[in-house]
């Protein structure tokens, strides 16, 4: 299984070692602080597992950046930096000639775990939940079927989505230890299960406990400020792609090299002013380049 040290992958972690002997997995930036690794430790040793650890390095991210592209067709800085680490970690499940690995995905959209939601009156919650489950897809699905691995989803179990859409929302959102918590219900059944400092831990994104989010500072050094205004330009003219920063500079050449220049599907749909890609209808979000909103 890939294990953060968060809440989703610790209570997988915690069911599944009942009745199996796992294998997690943990990747981390060695450049960087990357918090899952403390916290997937420690739920390593409490459950006794084998736990393995791959810090990935910048020439790694480099050559990897492409081939993540190529399979979720995607310049958005925020998507590069949260599946970047899951193909690093998938890799390894695979040269360890496992056929297949857990992942949390899932998890806060079924239970309202992004801090978003925790503004939301109970009538609202349910609203911005319903949108959610209509649209939620995970990238790691198709980063494993690149590989060869396939990537189980126990949250998306149809027992345990059709339990979690029944909920409350009393049961999603409520104050806690000090602050408001998502995923409430899961944090009080896993309270005497799993360490403390893991079922209160606040949600934390993929690229922050991985020490991904350095990598806008990594770009903003490799790419001269003379160069990004050239390339800006360029593809604004020749592409009429609009890029934000140095970063999505890096990721956007290497989309247009395994994908291609981005165009509308559908040119009678709806499209992002940003890249000219289509856009979910009703959606504000594009996911080929991350314009938001639109």
């Amino acid at each position: 299984m890939l294990l953060s040290g968060g809440l989703d992958t610790s209570i997988l972690a915690s069911i599944g070692s009942r009745h199996a002997s796992l294998k997690a997995f943990t990747v981390a930036f060695d450049e960087a602080e990357a918090p899952d690794l403390r916290y997937a430790g420690r739920v390593a040793k409490h459950l006794g597992l084998e736990h393995s650890i791959h810090l990935f390095s910048r020439t790694e991210v480099l050559q990897t950046v492409p081939q993540v592209i190529e399979v979720v067709h995607s310049f958005d800085p925020m998507e590069i930096r949260n599946d970047l680490p899951i193909f690093i970690a998938l890799k390894h499940v695979k040269s360890s000639r496992l056929g297949a690995v857990m992942a949390g995905d899932g998890c806060d959209e079924l239970f309202a775990g992004y801090s978003f939601f925790f503004d939301y009156n109970e009538e609202q919650l349910r609203l911005e939940l319903g949108k959610m489950w209509r649209v939620m897809k995970f990238s790691s699905i198709a980063l494993g079927e690149a590989l060869g691995v396939q990537v189980k989803l126990p949250f998306f179990d149809p027992e345990v989505r059709a339990f979690a859409m029944k909920l409350s929302p009393s049961y999603l959102i409520r104050g806690a230890k000090g602050q408001r918590q998502g995923k409430w219900i899961l944090r009080k059944t896993f309270e005497e299960v799993l360490p403390k400092e893991v079922v209160w831990r606040v949600k934390t994104p993929i690229e922050y406990g991985t020490g991904t989010t350095i990598l806008p500072k990594i770009f903003d050094s490799k790419i001269s400020d003379e160069e990004f205004n050239r390339k800006r330009k360029k593809y604004f003219g020749e592409d009429r792609v609009a890029l934000r920063d140095k970063e999505q500079l890096f990721y956007y050449e290497a989309y247009r090299a395994v994908v291609g220049v981005p165009r509308a599907e559908e040119p009678s749909a709806k499209s992002c002013p940003m890249c000219n890609s289509n856009v979910h209808v009703g959606g504000s979000y594009c996911r080929t380049c991350g314009a938001y909103p639109i």
